[in-house]
């Protein structure tokens, strides 16, 4: 279970609160305005910006002041954070070790990976060569070969077509089924939140409120979320 016990998490001038629990194996969305604090929570999860109070727990531990590299997560981007010069293989092999000395046992993971994500046989290109939505599966192989157990997303379909999304969306949804891996999704769109997520937190004037059911919640919005919704 991923806990946050009062926590305050700090960006720049700019902080949210958190008080809230998230069992294991669900898959939440995170909604709220912009500048409401969604990124700034899922980036404090992640190790990426300090705790200034309270605590983060996993499975019982405390990872509050643990470096990002230390933590059971995996993240994905918005802009899926691939490098230009390096093929699409190395990329994913990224998430194994960042100075891309793949041992036999990590080589047949990135193809493992890539064969899930339906590149096999793209192995070598570069990201340019691949369209958006290659690109954005690459980009989800390199976070599934971490085998991470806790998965943030900060909107990285977003600038997809309808149909594309949609398959991504419904790709992680599998992916995480497959790992029983606890999902965080950043969205704007209340229509990625019903299609694959259980669980929805409302983030708004930088609290995160704790997270309530995807269905009840949209049908009856609160008074901050309608206003957002409109």
């Amino acid at each position: 279970m991923l806990k946050l016990e009062g926590a305050t998490i700090r960006n720049g001038p700019f902080e949210v609160r958190a008080d809230l629990a998230i069992e294991p194996g669900r898959r939440v969305a995170v909604i709220g305005p912009s500048g409401a604090g969604k990124t700034t929570l899922i980036e404090g999860i992640a190790g990426f910006l300090p705790v200034t109070q309270g605590r983060i727990l996993w499975r019982d531990q405390d990872i509050t002041h643990a470096p990002p590299g230390k933590r059971p997560v995996a993240m994905l981007f918005q802009d899926g954070n691939l490098f230009a010069h390096l093929s699409i293989a190395q990329n994913v092999g990224l998430g194994l070790r960042p100075d891309m000395r793949l041992n036999a046992e990590q080589k047949e993971r990135v193809a493992g990976a890539l064969a899930r994500v339906g590149l096999t046989g793209k192995e070598a290109r570069k990201p340019a060569e691949l369209s958006g939505g290659q690109q954005s599966r690459a980009a989800l192989a390199r976070v599934l070969v971490q085998a991470r157990p806790l998965l943030l997303l900060d909107e990285p379909f977003a600038a997809l077509g309808p149909a594309l999304k949609h398959a991504m969306l419904d790709l992680v949804t599998e992916l995480s089924e497959e790992t029983g891996a606890t999902l965080l999704m950043v969205s704007h769109d209340p229509a990625d939140a019903r299609r694959i997520t259980d669980r929805i937190i409302l983030v708004d004037e930088g609290i995160a409120h704790p997270p309530r059911e995807t269905g009840p919640l949209l049908d009856d919005p609160p008074e901050a979320l309608r206003a957002y919704l409109g």
